[in-house]
């Protein structure tokens, strides 16, 4: 029983590489599905850097406006204002952190032509 299944990952291992550089095909009667008809992997990825992006923006700025709110309601203690402070400094230095790497990633896609933004892997075929 355990060969079988061991037989089983190994054929999974091997095909699995060359599924990945396939262009997934999928094909719709009505309109509603046409943009996902020429899926490749790279738009995948490229849309997951994006959601990521945009995501840990979203997390950080509302870090940033609870950490001014805790500022607002501290009620002048300076453990609290402090501790708001400190937050306020973690959140603005998140957001520069990923508009940093927002920058990077377009440098790099202007100094060598790889747009990460919009990923398209080639495959061999």
């Amino acid at each position: 029983m355990f060969n079988k299944i061991k037989e089983n990952i190994k054929f999974a291992a091997l095909a699995a590489p060359v599924y990945a550089q396939e262009t997934i095909k999928i094909t719709s009667k009505g309109d509603d599905f046409k943009a996902l008809e020429n899926l490749t992997v790279g738009s995948i990825i490229s849309g997951a850097i994006n959601l990521v992006l945009v995501v840990v923006a979203l997390v950080f700025f509302f870090i940033l406006v609870v950490g001014g709110l805790k500022w607002v309601t501290s009620g002048g203690d300076e453990k609290k204002v402090g501790a708001a402070r400190a937050q306020i400094t973690n959140a603005l230095i998140g957001l520069a952190i990923v508009f940093a790497a927002w920058a990077i990633m377009k440098l790099i896609g202007t100094v060598f032509g790889i747009d990460i933004f919009n990923l398209d892997i080639q495959s061999f075929q």
